[in-house]
């Protein structure tokens, strides 16, 4: 078997260092920060590269044992859209390769690319290292431009005509899902047998079940309250404003229920979305709670305080906050779609609700208020689901797709390891 012992992530247009839930950092900030610890304990060195987004960051941080992250100089020095960043590229190519020249090993074994812009910056590094190339695409826009709402912009054609670059190009493609995997094939014409699945883990040291009476003693929750939270980026995508027209409904329809409603994250995306309208045109002022975004520690807390956490997402690749919620004995309400169907059993640690009708949301939150013995039986359950994932898991599949990604690359490309003992002699 090929050996491995240094990889580059690029995660260009947003950081692993980036609190999640605010900005575009989300699932994908947390997954590429698990896999790469995860990845460390096994021995192998993760040299993250992201863009730069402040004046005055340091060049190097250190998360995590074995994992350093690598701020690229590419343009201001302050967050851009995503839409600009492609302009971007070929600087943030140049710069990546003048950092490699000034490591003392000279060299990666391999390439892991996340989302689009990575993917395509991966192909060209890709080229000039003569190193393989995975990619993981952790959102689509074939698959976003399917659930496009009225007056919404569909993500560009560049984005499209990337991605199938990228599918054409990387060595293999890891997808979170087999339905991810699906979708690479019907919308992409991706090589099934070039695609491994490797679903996203959890922290299981942060995210545990225990002193769930405590956390809600220390969020100021009653133990007779009806509690529900949402935890993400504040989005029409993730459907917020679907939450609270079902809680809305249901607070009409059940005025005994003492219902209260947490919801953490920060706006992202379009301006015009604004939570608080929203919520008091549901006449929720009494009822909702908004805060920031949280650390991981702060949210597995928050977790714990909860009786459900709502997910009425329009699109997950997984969703890792069904993951975590789960694994912290908290039954979780989602949308069947995308990796949720995977990430939440059906009856057994939640609900999958069909659509986003607000009177059915409202029908599963109720039956869960009104069942509170199978309600503790899907927390159980669900903290069971969630022991097996941890990173751990993951980053064992994602070996296995590397070293394929290596085996299959020395195959078809004999110059790689003459090329590789150049740059380290």
């Amino acid at each position: 078997m090929s050996v491995i012992k240094r990889v580059a992530f690029l995660s260009l247009h947003t950081s692993p260092m980036e609190q999640p839930g605010s900005g575009d950092a989300g699932g994908m900030n947390v997954y590429i920060r698990g896999l790469a610890s995860a990845l460390a304990e096994t021995g192998i060195e993760v040299e993250i590269f992201t863009r730069s987004t402040a004046a005055g960051q340091p060049a190097v941080e250190h998360p995590d044992p074995g994992v350093c992250v690598h701020n690229v100089l590419a343009g201001p020095p302050r967050k851009l859209p995503k839409e600009e960043l492609p302009e971007l590229l070929h600087s943030m190519v140049a710069e990546i390769e003048r950092i490699r020249g000034q490591q003392p090993h000279g060299r990666y074994d391999l390439i892991h690319s996340h989302y689009w812009v990575s993917g395509v910056a991966g192909l060209e590094l890709s080229q000039l290292w003569n190193v393989p190339l995975v990619h993981t695409m952790h959102t689509m826009a074939k698959v976003k431009n399917l659930l496009l709402h009225s007056g919404e912009q569909p993500e560009p054609r560049r984005r499209e005509d990337g991605e199938h670059r990228i599918v054409d190009g990387a060595t293999r493609l890891i997808a979170n899902t087999t339905a991810e995997a699906a979708e690479l094939v019907s919308h992409y014409g991706a090589d099934f047998d070039h695609i491994d699945v490797a679903p996203p883990g959890v922290d299981l040291s942060v995210f545990t079940p225990a002193f769930r009476a405590q956390s809600r003693t220390d969020h100021g929750i009653d133990a007779a309250t009806f509690h529900l939270l949402f935890a993400g980026r504040i989005q029409r995508l993730k459907g917020p404003q679907i939450l609270l027209k079902a809680a809305a409904l249901l607070r009409r329809r059940r005025p005994d229920i003492d219902l209260k409603l947490t919801i953490l994250g920060a706006l992202s995306g379009a301006k015009d979305f604004n939570l608080k309208t929203l919520v008091s045109a549901a006449g929720l002022d009494d009822v909702v709670t908004h805060h920031p975004p949280v650390s991981a520690p702060e949210l597995a807390g928050w977790f714990r305080a909860a009786d459900v956490v709502v997910m009425p997402s329009y699109s997950e690749s997984f969703g890792l906050v069904a993951l975590e919620a789960q694994a912290c004995g908290t039954p979780v309400v989602a949308t069947r779609v995308g990796g949720l169907t995977r990430a939440v059993s059906h009856g057994r640690t939640g609900l999958l609700v069909d659509g986003h009708h607000a009177a059915d949301w409202a029908d599963a939150l109720e039956a869960l208020h009104d069942d509170p013995t199978t309600r503790h039986n899907m927390g159980t359950a669900a903290a069971i689901h969630a022991a097996n994932s941890g990173w751990q898991r993951t980053a064992a599949i994602t070996l296995d797709s590397y070293h394929a990604a290596v085996d299959e690359f020395a195959s078809s490309h004999p110059m790689a390891a003459v090329y590789g003992s150049r740059l380290t002699g």
